[in-house]
Parts: structure tokens; C-alpha cells; sequence
């Protein structure tokens, strides 16, 4: 399927159109047409080579809605005319122990990437969401349910399920106490998520100026990271941190607020963090962990929650032409907090 969209062709160029070859669909898979698609900092740092492996041109996006066009033979979810949506994987070995019990995003052989990935069958590098059409195999399309706006889903795809399966793994509900780190696309879903879940959430940050957002958002209180005093008080309150922050940082002041048994999960940076400390793990039974994304059981879950609950994103709609700005502008925490592609803006070459 000849398809258009837009990719990094360099680490340092701006992204740029286009055009290439989706796959012919297999017997189990489906072909949709992409109606909006989330910019995630992955997508930059992709785009960059910062994690190194990145391939060129790249198409980047894992946070797509999508149409269905077309389905093979022995499709059975899906229809034409149905309305899904695909995250981070389109295929993983689906035999092993983890995707055996619906853990795909952790498959023993690897799931395949949106993009930044290979096909398992052909070994062609896979080609992400900023384009206008995306060939899937059928259980990595998952179902949108009735009454979820299309146009603000799309980040449910990655900054949701990111924060909403370590809200789902460490058991947060009623009564639980949740800081969230950041109050970016991954932390203001983490916000709303286990505010949603009857979490007691408090927001850390290193200065006061976001007390209004994180409030407007469904917090409870903002705790200044900054102020030795408000930290010194917050020792051993949380049951659970979710860390957001993208980059290399010092975990230490953080560690201490959790309780007895509590633990600090990190979403955002991947890579090294500062040197820490173990006597706050030690002296308290803490833990300091990591959590990738969700399964697709899991993101199905979180998609049916969202509409039960109304939770939705905050987002900003951009044309695909404004994707280099859009990517200038999130290194710069300069949006709220979310943007979204409308493909229908992808112009034909």
C-alpha cells in the first residue's frame, strides 16, 4: 500500500514528507486510515538517535486513531468502518510466557515497535504513526469504545497506559497515596488516572508555580521538591511515586517520602539517573522501580475506564506540517500537555 507521511531522514534535519510502502495485509491483519496521532517525546528522541539504533528516514508515532479500511481473511475483531487504535507495538512472539498472559509490551523475544522496530516475517523496519496509513496485525488494534472523543484519545495510547499500568500493577485505589513527578503528557495522565482509581495524588514539583495546573488537573495538593521544610514533613506519606521526568536526574530527595513498602516507579527517563543512596531502600523496605507501557489486554482496560469516567487528555491539535515546532516546542515544556496530529492535515506531495 503506497501511503505518505513524515520522517527524520538525519538525527540533526528537521522531519520532512515522505513517501513509502506499507506492507501487504496478511491473513490477520488491518489496514486502517490515520485520523490523529499524539506526539510523544519518544518520538523526538527517536527522531534524534539519542538512544541510539535509530534508522533513516523514520516515521515516527505510536499514539494513533485510526479507521479501518480493510482486514484480512481471518480478521475476526475488526470491521471496516470500525474505529481503533494502536500504541508502542504491532506484533510480538504471542507464545511466550509474558504475552501468553497478556504482558506483550514484555515478550521474551521482543515485541515489534511501531516504528523503531522490525517486522517479524519480512525484517523491514517498521514505520510509525505520522502518516496516513498503518497496516497492523489485528490484536494489536485495539477497540475504541463508544462515546471516547477521537480527536483527544490518541496520548491514551503511550502517556496513558505508561502511567495507568504501574497506578493498575502496585494496586492503587481508594485510600491510596500517590505523588506524581512532573506534570508533563506522561504526569498529567498519571494525574487524572489515579485521581479516577480514588487515589490521594500529590503533585511534586521544584518550584510553586504549577499549584493552579496540578489542581485544575484533579490534585489534591502540590508539594514543592524545593523546600526542605514541606519534604522534611512529607516523609514516609506515599505508598507509591510515579517519576515522569525524561532525563538524567538525582532520585534522593524522593525516595524518603515513601512509606514502609512503598515504591518509586520510573516511567520517563530512560537511561542513567543520578548516584543515590541506599540507606532510605534499606532503613525503610522502599523499592525503586520501572514499568513499560502496559499490555494490550491492559491499554484495552484503560480505553474502556477512560470512557466510563470521561478521562481524557489535555491536548493541543497541530497540523502535520508544524511538527518540527511542535518538537521545539516540547523540549521546552511548552505545552499543555499534549499534542495531537490531525492527519487530515497531511497534504498529498
Amino acid at each position: 500500500m503506497h501511503t505518505i507521511g513524515y520522517a527524520a531522514y538525519s538525527p540533526d534535519t528537521p522531519l520532512a514528507p515522505y513517501e513509502f510502502e506499507r506492507r501487504d495485509l496478511r491473513a490477520n491483519d488491518v489496514a486502517m486510515e490515520i485520523l490523529y496521532c499524539g506526539v510523544c517525546h519518544s518520538d523526538l528522541h527517536t527522531a534524534r538517535n539519542d538512544w541510539g539504533g535509530s534508522y533513516y528516514p523514520i516515521v515516527p508515532g505510536h499514539e494513533i486513531i485510526g479507521r479501518v479500511i480493510a482486514v484480512g481473511p481471518e480478521v475476526t475483531r475488526h470491521r471496516v468502518g470500525d474505529h481503533v487504535a494502536v500504541g508502542c507495538m504491532v506484533d510480538s512472539c504471542m507464545h511466550c510466557d509474558q504475552c501468553q498472559k497478556g504482558e506483550e509490551q514484555l515478550c521474551r523475544e521482543h515485541s515489534t515497535f511501531t516504528y523503531g522496530g522490525r517486522d517479524r516475517i519480512t525484517r523491514e523496519y517498521t514505520q510509525g504513526g505520522y502518516s496516513r496509513h498503518l497496516v497492523a496485525r489485528e490484536e494489536f488494534c485495539l477497540r475504541v469504545p463508544q462515546g471516547l472523543d477521537l480527536a483527544r484519545a490518541a496520548p491514551l495510547l503511550c502517556a496513558g497506559i505508561t502511567t495507568y499500568s504501574p497506578l493498575k500493577t502496585w494496586n492503587v485505589g481508594p485510600g491510596s497515596r500517590v505523588g506524581v513527578i512532573g506534570l508533563g503528557g506522561l504526569g498529567h495522565m498519571a494525574v487524572k488516572l489515579a485521581v479516577g482509581l480514588g487515589a490521594d495524588v500529590t503533585v511534586l514539583s521544584r518550584t510553586p508555580d504549577k499549584q493552579a495546573d496540578a489542581l485544575a488537573l484533579g490534585a489534591h495538593r502540590l508539594l514543592v521538591s524545593g523546600d526542605a521544610d514541606a519534604m522534611a514533613a512529607a516523609a514516609d506519606s506515599f505508598d507509591l511515586i510515579i517519576d515522569t521526568v525524561p532525563v538524567r536526574h538525582d532520585l534522593t530527595p524522593y525516595v524518603p517520602l515513601l512509606d514502609i513498602d512503598g515504591t518509586l516507579v520510573i516511567v520517563g527517563q530512560v537511561g542513567p539517573v543520578d548516584e543515590t543512596s541506599t540507606i532510605p531502600l534499606v532503613m525503610g523496605r522502599r523499592r525503586i522501580a520501572g514499568s513499560l507501557i502496559g499490555g494490550i489486554r491492559e491499554t484495552q482496560e484503560l480505553l474502556e475506564f477512560c470512557a466510563e469516567k470521561n478521562i481524557l487528555p489535555d491536548c493541543e491539535m497541530i497540523r502535520m506540517d508544524q511538527i518540527n515546532e511542535a518538537f521545539e516546542r516540547m523540549e521546552k515544556s511548552d505545552v499543555r500537555y499534549r499534542f495531537v496530529i490531525d492527519m487530515a492535515t497531511l497534504a498529498q506531495p
